[in-house]
């Protein structure tokens, strides 16, 4: 997670505030042992879910809003990453977030095309009394759109350890975030009734925490 463009230190925001983020879920269909997904352990200092495994992500930069990605989502998904906003931020920011967090955490660059975008599957709401609080976005894509070697890592900064791929069978098994592993079980339904390429799912699931009384909703 970066700050570019003078964003302010997360030490400098107010304590309660909502960021809003975006986060990619690599999965490669292709496995002889079935599918797998990318994911990397957090370090124990971090002050947001240390020591947790985790889909690469983070919070958006001012700076992610200045270049356009008219390929990388349906007409449908920026319908739905409209839905219900917190703030201001578009879904080019959101999904150019995504793209750069994947680089500065893995070393990997993603490529979606208008043939096969992100796929928006999940949104999530950090609770109150939490020492971080995101408006998470879940992109989902298949490990097909990797530029280069999908097992190099070595451009990857520290921020996230033990990066591999996780077989879906198995992920939960890891020490993962509640939320974490409430989006796996998603993907996993979602991949079991796809037979082709990855399709936008008819909703997507919406953990609301952004008051004192969790809601969840499905967006359509």
């Amino acid at each position: 997670m970066s700050l570019a463009d003078g964003a302010a230190p997360a030490a400098d925001l107010p304590k309660d505030r909502i960021r809003d983020a975006a986060t990619i879920i690599l999965i490669d269909r292709d496995r002889a042992d079935g599918p797998a997904v990318l994911m990397g352990m957090r370090g124990s200092a971090a002050a947001f879910m240390p020591s947790k495994y985790v889909f690469p992500g983070g919070a958006v930069d001012p700076g992610d809003a200045a270049t356009p990605c008219p390929d990388a989502l349906s007409d449908t998904c920026r319908a739905r990453l409209a839905v219900e906003p917190l703030t201001g931020v578009g879904a080019d920011a959101l999904a150019r977030a995504a793209l750069r967090e994947m680089v500065e955490e893995t070393g990997l660059s993603v490529s979606p095309s208008a043939d096969d975008p992100l796929l928006f599957v999940f949104r999530a709401i950090t609770p109150p009394g939490r020492p971080r609080r995101f408006d998470a976005r879940f992109f989902l894509i298949d490990a097909r759109n990797i530029t280069g070697d999908p097992n190099d890592f070595s451009a990857a900064c520290d921020e996230l350890s033990h990066l591999h791929w996780v077989p879906l069978a198995q992920a939960r098994e890891l020490d993962l975030p509640f939320i974490t592993e409430v989006v796996l079980a998603e993907v996993a339904a979602l991949v079991a009734r796809t037979q082709g390429p990855l399709a936008q799912p008819e909703t997507v699931p919406f953990f609301d925490n952004r008051g004192d009384e969790p809601r969840f909703v499905q967006l359509s």
